[in-house]
């Protein structure tokens, strides 16, 4: 397997124990095991030989200077926060592969010929703000007002977290680097699929990554006695939420790539005996092409008002998350497969339909994407698992990509 990936592997199992929840790993936007853990990473980044920072919304970047003082920044790097319940490879791999990777290069000697920054985004799942990528979007200096004025499950506004976070210095982030000075951002990450396990293969590269579409949704209806109110003059509002739930799940196998999901669902001030009167609920719809994610929420859209005529009901939605497809750069992706093949051998192309922070950098940067085979595809799970074996093979990829980029590289 060799000391690098053993290396990986035993701080891939030091950061997954650390957790707002004993007995699960659990670690969210801006928690006090968020802040554990950009601790522990930050030091790990100076055992390296980085230069560590933490910008206004909790990102954890650490940087390695190149010889060339005016040399471009290549950007390498994932999250840190997890869901609910989580593995120990969905994020903390995409920081902490290139951090061994890096040490690595810097022991045997190799000065790469541009500046490195792994970053450790703050907040990619979407868990306490029910809106994803909020750390890429703060270190792109798009966090805009109201993104700031979402509120948690608490009440708690998002500028509130941050202001206390930071003990009340938060301002509004501004970008990190400007397009010109920055080469590309690369980000390793489990495939969350079963291709590549299909395929016997231990890594793959990204094409393109698909569109994404958030909402929080409101169903209104009339409270009244389980016992007392007729079927035929109930005005129930989960009834409603849950005929839209089996309509978006028809919609969804009707479309082929679409999958749309209610992954969040709440009855608020609910009771055995009582009929809903209100249902929030989340919505997740995605696909690689936009045209064809948009034109399945109007159809979405569509149903809910029918399904809210129909049984008398108002139904509201909220949008929260709106990200396009975003095609991965032609030129990193190019010396990603050389760097695959004389590893592996061969390599293999995919589309990411899970979401990444490479959605919102590529904003500021071209994006490229190393998926690594994951145990039977599982994802945002305790059994969550990458082989060692192919742990090895990601970071040889990984070093032989960084030995081969040159700093003139351009899309």
């Amino acid at each position: 397997m060799g000391a690098e990936a053993k290396k990986l592997i035993s701080l891939l199992t030091e950061l997954g124990r650390v957790t707002d929840e004993p007995g699960r790993l659990t670690r969210t936007f801006l928690s006090p095991a968020m802040r554990r853990a950009n601790r522990l990473v930050g030091r790990w980044m100076r055992e390296a030989g980085l230069k560590v920072r933490e910008d206004s919304v909790g990102n954890l970047i650490g940087r390695l200077e190149s010889r060339a003082p005016r040399a471009r920044t290549l950007l390498l790097g994932s999250h840190l926060d997890t869901v609910r319940d989580a593995g120990r490879y969905d994020g903390p791999l995409g920081v902490l592969l290139p951090l061994v990777a890096l040490a690595t290069l810097r022991r045997r000697g190799v000065h790469l010929p541009f500046h490195v920054e792994i970053i450790g985004f703050s907040e990619e799942e979407g868990v306490r703000f029910s809106s994803a990528y909020l750390g890429s979007k703060g270190y792109i200096g798009r966090l805009p007002a109201r993104t700031l004025r979402l509120r948690d499950a608490a009440g708690t506004s998002l500028a509130e977290a941050l202001q206390q976070y930071t003990r009340g210095r938060f301002t509004a982030p501004k970008a990190a680097h400007r397009r010109r000075d920055l080469l590309g951002y690369v980000e390793v990450h489990i495939e969350q699929g079963p291709v590549l396990e299909a395929r016997r293969l231990a890594v793959g590269v990204v094409s393109a990554i698909a569109g994404q579409s958030r909402f929080k949704l409101s169903w209104q209806g009339k409270a009244g006695h389980a016992g007392t109110t007729p079927m035929e003059l109930r005005k129930d509002a989960l009834a409603g939420a849950a005929e839209f739930a089996v309509g978006i799940e028809a919609c969804a196998k009707a479309t082929p790539g679409l999958v749309a999901t209610i992954g969040l669902l709440s009855v608020p001030a609910g009771a055995a005996n009582v009929i809903p009167a209100r249902v929030d609920h989340t919505l997740d719809v995605r696909h690689a092409s936009d045209r064809v994610r948009r034109a399945a929420l109007r159809k979405l859209e569509a149903l809910a008002r029918q399904i809210a005529r129909r049984r008398g009901l108002r139904c509201s939605w909220q949008p929260t998350q709106e990200d396009g497809a975003v095609a991965c750069s032609p030129a990193l992706s190019v010396r990603l497969e050389r760097s695959i093949r004389s590893v592996q051998g061969r390599s293999l192309t995919l589309v990411s339909g899970a979401g990444h922070d490479g959605v919102i950098v590529s904003r500021l940067a071209p994006v490229a994407m190393l998926f690594v085979r994951c145990r039977g595809g599982l994802s945002h799970h305790p059994a969550e698992y990458a082989a060692p074996a192919d742990l090895a093979v990601a970071l040889r990829v990984l070093m032989d990509f960084l030995q081969g980029l040159p700093d003139d590289l351009r899309d």
